[in-house]
């Protein structure tokens, strides 16, 4: 699964809309969009954020296998 995939899951997963994550993070909801469609990825800063709003491990929302 790509990672854009895994975003859009984790976020539908845990009930919020992309425009509630990206009001979280205040950022644009075009940022969330570009991430779940594969076409920009989030910076650092915003993946941990992400991670920890969907209550996930950093290897698990980019499906990382230890």
């Amino acid at each position: 699964m790509e990672f854009g995939n895994r975003f859009r899951e984790a976020r539908k997963q845990n009930g919020y809309t992309q425009k509630q994550i990206a009001d979280m993070l205040g950022i644009e909801q075009s940022n969330i969009s570009d991430w779940e469609n594969n076409i920009t990825r989030p910076e650092y800063e915003n993946l941990i954020a992400l991670a920890k709003i969907y209550g996930e491990t950093l290897e698990t929302l980019l499906g990382i296998e230890l």
